[in-house]
C-alpha cells in the first residue's frame, strides 16, 4: 500500500502504513458515462506511440526501444510516498533506467500538498508529480501548472483502462494525467476460519448478504461493526458507505451529477440511498458488534472497528484494500488470505443495470514540462510494462491497468483488488467526497454523517445542512 491510498487528514493506519496527507479537494465539473472499458491485451509493451529512436537497442533492452534517445538525461519525480515504498519503485523502474540512460530522480516530501504549489509558483515545479486526486490536478491546471500529456500516454490509457480513470486526468477536455497507483474500497471483511466454522458462504448479492446478515443475527453475533472516528477526518468511512450505495443503487451517470451537484443531496436518489444505509448500518440487530449500540459507529475509531472480527463478535466491515494492513495489529502474523484468519470479498452490486460498480481512488502522474525525456519516462509510467514490473513488488500496490497479469500480483488482496477495478464490465468511479469542494467533502459531508450517527440526526435535517455548505461558484 502506498502512503496515498487514503486521504482524510492525518490519518494513521498502525502496522508500518504511512500517514496521508488531506490535499485539498476541489469541485470537478467533468462527469463520466457508464461506458466500460473494452477488453485490452495483457501485453506489457509500450506503446508504439512513445517517444521512438532508431539508435541501436541492447540485447535484453527491446521492451524500452521505444523510449530510447535521451541518454544522460535525467526526469525529477515529487509525491508524499515516502520510503519503504520509495525502494520498491526505484527496483520496479531499474531496468528502464539501465536500458534509457534516464535517471529518474525520485524526491519524496510529507510537505508535498504545501510544497508543490509553492514549487510551480517560484518556478521549481519538478518534470513529474503523483498527484492523488482529480480535484487537485484541476486546481494545478486552472493556475497554470501541468502540461498535457503526449500521445503515447493518452494510448495506453485508452488501451488499459476504464474509460473513467481517462476522463479523471482530463481537465476542461484536455488531457493531462494517467493513472499509478489506485486503490479498491469495494470490499467486505471477514474470517473464513469463523465462516467455515458457522458454514456461512461468501454472498454474492446483495440479497445474499443482507439473508447472511440475519443468519447471523439468529446465531447470536452481530453481523456488522464500524467506526468512523478518525480525529479531525471524523465521519470519512460513512461517506464511503453512502458512496457505494449511490453507484449500485442508481449507477454512474446519478453518481456522477451528484458529485456536480446538479443532484442535490437532499433529492429523492440520495435520500433513498441514506434510506438504505439507515436498514443497514443504523439497524440495531445488524451493529455495532464489539463495541456497542449504533451511536458508538461514531466514536470507534476506524482503525479499531474491524478487530472484533477475529473473535467472531462481529462477522463483518465494509471498508477498502488498504485495510489489510491493519489486521496485524490486531493480531500478530495474522494470516490475509481465502483460507485464513481475514480476508474481504466484494460489495455486492444491488441492481443488475449497474453491474459490477467500483468506488476507489488512486494518484494521477502529472507533467510539469514536455522535454523529451520527460514525456517517454511519463509514457512509460503509463504502460502495462511499467505495472507489472511494480505490480511486481512486496508491498501490495495495485493498478487498475489491465495489461498487468492477475498472477503478477504476490498479495492477494492486491490481486482481488485489479481483478475488480480492472473489470472491463465494471463501473468505476473515484471517491465522491474527493471530488466535491473542500467545504462539503472534507467538512459538512463529514460531519452531517457524524451527526447521523452518533446524535440520530434526522436524515432530511443533514442532507439539507450538507447542501447549505456547497460552495456559491
Amino acid at each position: 500500500m502506498t502512503a496515498t491510498m487514503r486521504r482524510r487528514g492525518a490519518v494513521l493506519l498502525v502496522g508500518g502504513v504511512a500517514a496521508t496527507m488531506l490535499l485539498a479537494a476541489c469541485g470537478s465539473s467533468s462527469t463520466t458515462s457508464e461506458s466500460s472499458a473494452a477488453p485490452a491485451e495483457s501485453s506489457a509493451a509500450p506503446s508504439s506511440e512513445a517517444p521512438s529512436s532508431e539508435a541501436p537497442v541492447a540485447a535484453g533492452c527491446e521492451a524500452y526501444a521505444a523510449y530510447t534517445g535521451n541518454e544522460g538525461t535525467s526526469v525529477t519525480l515529487f509525491t508524499s510516498v515516502l520510503p519503504p515504498e520509495q525502494q520498491r519503485y526505484e527496483d520496479a523502474w531499474k531496468p528502464f533506467e539501465d536500458c534509457t540512460g534516464i535517471d529518474i530522480v525520485y524526491e519524496g516530501s510529507d510537505q508535498f500538498e504545501a510544497q508543490l504549489p509553492t514549487r510551480i509558483a517560484g518556478g521549481n515545479a519538478p518534470d513529474l508529480a503523483w498527484i492523488p486526486q482529480p480535484g487537485l490536478l484541476a486546481k494545478l491546471v486552472q493556475a497554470g501548472g501541468p502540461v498535457p500529456a503526449p500521445q503515447g500516454v493518452s494510448d495506453n490509457v485508452d488501451m488499459y483502462y476504464n474509460p473513467a480513470w481517462k476522463a479523471y486526468g482530463t481537465v476542461d477536455g484536455t488531457f493531462y494525467a494517467a493513472p499509478n497507483s489506485s486503490n479498491m474500497k469495494s470490499f467486505v471483511w471477514y474470517s473464513p476460519k469463523v465462516f467455515a466454522e458457522k458454514g456461512y458462504t461468501v454472498p454474492t448479492t446483495w440479497d445474499e448478504m443482507f439473508a447472511l446478515s440475519d443468519q447471523m443475527v439468529a446465531d447470536g453475533i452481530k453481523p456488522w461493526c464500524g467506526g468512523i472516528e478518525s480525529g479531525g477526518a471524523t465521519g470519512w468511512p460513512a461517506t464511503d458507505w453512502i458512496e457505494q450505495i449511490v453507484l449500485r443503487q442508481f449507477g454512474g451517470d446519478v453518481y456522477d451529477q451528484w458529485v456536480a451537484h446538479t443532484i442535490l443531496f437532499d433529492s429523492p436518489e440520495i435520500t433513498a440511498a441514506m434510506d438504505t444505509l439507515a436498514g443497514w448500518m443504523k439497524n440495531g440487530d445488524y451493529v455495532n458488534g464489539g463495541f456497542g449500540n449504533v451511536q458508538t459507529i461514531a466514536t470507534t475509531a476506524f482503525q479499531d472497528a474491524g478487530s472484533p472480527i477475529l473473535d467472531a463478535e462481529c462477522g463483518m466491515l465494509q471498508q477498502a484494500s488498504f485495510y489489510a494492513a491493519q489486521w496485524e495489529s490486531f493480531k500478530p502474523g495474522a494470516v490475509v488470505a481465502e483460507d485464513g484468519d481475514v480476508f474481504a470479498f466484494f460489495l455486492p452490486q444491488i441492481s443488475d443495470e449497474f453491474p459490477n460498480p467500483v468506488v476507489g481512488g488512486g494518484e494521477f502522474t502529472t507533467a510539469f514540462s514536455d522535454r523529451p525525456e520527460v514525456q517517454a519516462v511519463q509514457t512509460y509510467l503509463s504502460s502495462a510494462e511499467y505495472a507489472t514490473a511494480r505490480a511486481s513488488q512486496p508491498g501490495g500496490w495495485v493498478s487498475a491497468n489491465s495489461g498487468v497479469p492477475l498472477d503478477t500480483y504476490t498479495d492477494a488482496i492486491a490481486g482481488l483488488s485489479a481483478k475488480y477495478l480492472t473489470d472491463p464490465a465494471g463501473i468505476f468511479r473515484f471517491d465522491a467526497s474527493d471530488l466535491m469542494p473542500a467545504a462539503v467533502g472534507a467538512g459538512s459531508f463529514w460531519t452531517g454523517m457524524t451527526a447521523w450517527f452518533g446524535e440520530d440526526a434526522p436524515t432530511q435535517e443533514v442532507l439539507a445542512e450538507i447542501d447549505a455548505a456547497w460552495p456559491a461558484s
